[in-house]
């Protein structure tokens, strides 16, 4: 009677432990001190999440993570905010994910970033842009990895993220960063008005006006194509078949 009372506390208590969510490793929270500044907390969360691979200064690691000497809270701020960054190792392609710093932790990190020098988070304003001169801007210098509808791809040593997830601010962070292998674009080759207009066809992928038809969830026009050849082969073969029985009958 002993083992089968054993036997079933086991089976109770067993399924809720194998269900519980495990904890989640590499990441230090630190409460903020009392009287302590943003600066001051980013710096402490800073070194128990970043500096083992961008150094204890951000001065960064051969071999581990780049200098943050100059990047400012706009890298900052889009790493983080996306759930690139902490990365598991270093030579991971960072992809989007859930944070699992709080969101206080993560303006702390960026307070800290930003007293290394460097440029602001940007504020687009997509109200300010034109939709169609997005088009025009988006299909010039962003289509070839992201598609025309925004919706990712693949490119050597890289996935291109689809961008349906994406704030103004981190698309704007995005452009002016350059993050893994996208290119970065100056002010000069994208000007802020521009970028305004880049975010605001952006914007419109993410929730189209599909005037008629199949969408096919807008999963850009080489797929659909492909698609529509598909169907239209198994109609044509479908035809021919139907044809041939009726030649044979006669």
């Amino acid at each position: 009677m002993k083992r089968l009372g054993l036997l079933l506390l086991l089976a109770l208590v067993l399924p809720a432990v194998a269900s519980a969510d495990p904890p989640q490793p590499g990441i230090v929270h630190a409460p903020r001190p009392p009287g302590a500044s943003l600066k001051d907390w980013g710096a402490e969360l800073f070194a128990g999440n970043c500096s083992s691979c961008h150094g204890p200064n951000g001065e960064g690691l051969k071999d581990r993570g780049p200098s943050l000497e100059g990047v400012g809270a706009l890298a900052a701020d889009f790493y983080l905010e996306t759930g690139y960054m902490p990365l598991h190792e270093p030579t991971d392609q960072p992809h989007r994910g859930t944070q699992l710093l709080s969101g206080a932790e993560v303006k702390a990190i960026v307070a800290y970033v930003a007293s290394l020098r460097g440029p602001a988070i940007p504020k687009p304003d997509p109200e300010r842009g034109n939709v169609a001169d997005g088009l025009q801007l988006f299909t010039q210098h962003c289509a070839g990895c992201h598609q025309i509808v925004a919706q990712g791809g693949y490119v050597k040593g890289a996935v291109v993220p689809e961008l349906g997830q994406a704030t103004t601010t981190q698309i704007a962070e995005a452009v002016r960063i350059g993050p893994y292998l996208m290119p970065r674009f100056s002010k000069k080759q994208i000007s802020d008005r521009q970028l305004d207009s880049i975010v605001a066809y952006v914007e419109y992928t993410q929730h189209p006006d599909n005037a008629g038809g199949w969408s096919i969830g807008d999963i850009g026009p080489v797929p659909e194509g492909l698609v529509a050849w598909l169907i239209a082969g198994v109609v044509l073969i479908g035809l021919c078949v139907v044809i041939g029985e009726r030649l044979r009958r006669e």
